[in-house]
This record gives structure tokens, sequence and C-alpha cells, in this order.
């Protein structure tokens, strides 16, 4: 197979490798099973005070699902207790004193990850973080789903999707939407 028709599998691997070596990290400062996807949000929560999942995902630039689960692990170990906001749907983020107790330990962590991504830049032909930013504004321009339609070959399993696809890219198009309007991480 070609490095491209790999790529999902790379980069996986790659997120797979960084994040494993960050968890590693956190065991080392004395918190195992800290995940690295927390961090962002009990940063967010430290340096702006308590703010609804909504804003936690457009703040880091993920699906209001993948941040629910998060804030849902967090609530589970500690960290954050969940508040119903003005509007009986809507849930309120605090933080804890178990996490406010852990955030020195996560700025060390953050300054010296920052470091490190950027000696690795230093490293490639471009920074990777440069990378990711065009990636996501040209899929933002162009979905990637739309990108693959344009190069699939008719067949009788494709004719029997076509009546399904409108309903899909419009459910692919309104999560890239909340991720552009996420502003990124």
């Amino acid at each position: 197979m070609t490095p491209e028709e790999l790529l999902g599998t790379r980069l996986r691997d790659v997120l797979d490798t960084m994040d494993g070596a960050v968890a590693e990290i956190y065991q080392d400062l004395g918190l195992a099973g800290f995940r690295p996807r927390y961090t962002p949000i009990l940063r967010l929560l430290a340096a702006d005070g308590p703010r609804s999942i909504r804003d936690l995902a457009a703040a880091t630039g993920v699906t209001h699902s993948a941040a629910s689960q998060t804030v849902a692990q967090l609530a589970k170990e500690g960290y954050v207790v969940l508040v119903q906001g003005r509007d009986a749907r809507q849930r309120i983020v605090h933080l804890t004193e178990p996490a406010t107790a852990i955030l020195p330990v996560l700025d060390v962590e953050s300054a010296a990850t920052t470091a490190a991504v950027r000696e690795l830049d230093a490293e490639l032909p471009f920074p990777l973080s440069d990378l990711i930013t065009a990636i996501t504004e040209a899929l933002a321009n162009t979905p990637f789903h739309d990108r693959i339609a344009t190069h699939l070959k008719p067949t009788r399993a494709t004719d029997r999707q076509a009546d399904q696809a409108p309903a899909r890219r419009r459910s692919h198009q309104a999560s890239d939407a909340a991720v552009r309007g996420s502003g990124g991480t």
C-alpha cells in the first residue's frame, strides 16, 4: 500500500504516539490515569471560569459530543462539577478543589510539551502546527467527503447510496461548520 492509502492509520499512529508520551509524563508527575484531553478543558476553566459544555467544545475545537464525553469523565474523576445553567438543558462546568490543586502540574507539563513541539517543529520540513492549520482550513473549504465523492466511480452500490448522500453531506457540513466556528485550538 502507498503512504497515501495508509494516511489515516499513520495520522492515528502519530497522535497515539504523542498522546501516549504525554500520558506517560502525567504518570511521571504523579497523575497516573490522567488523560491528555483533560488538560485543555481544565486550563480553560481555570483561565476563564465556569463555562458551558458548548463553549468548551467551541474553544477547544472539538464536537459538543466529544467535549461532553470528556467533561463526563472529568466529573467522574472529581475534577469538575456540573451545575444547571439558565436554560434547563444547559450545564455549566466548574472546577473542583482537586482540579485546582493539580493546575500547577498541568502548567509545568504544558510548558514542557510546548517546548518539545517547538523542538519537533524545528526538525520537520515545516512546522506541524502550521500543517494542521492548513489542513483544517483546506477541509473547511472543501470537506473530505466531497473530495472523495468526486473520485468515486459509479457502481450499483453507489447508485443506491445516492439518495442518502445529501443527508450525509448536510451532516458532515454541519460538523465541519461547528469546527470552523470554534476557531480551533
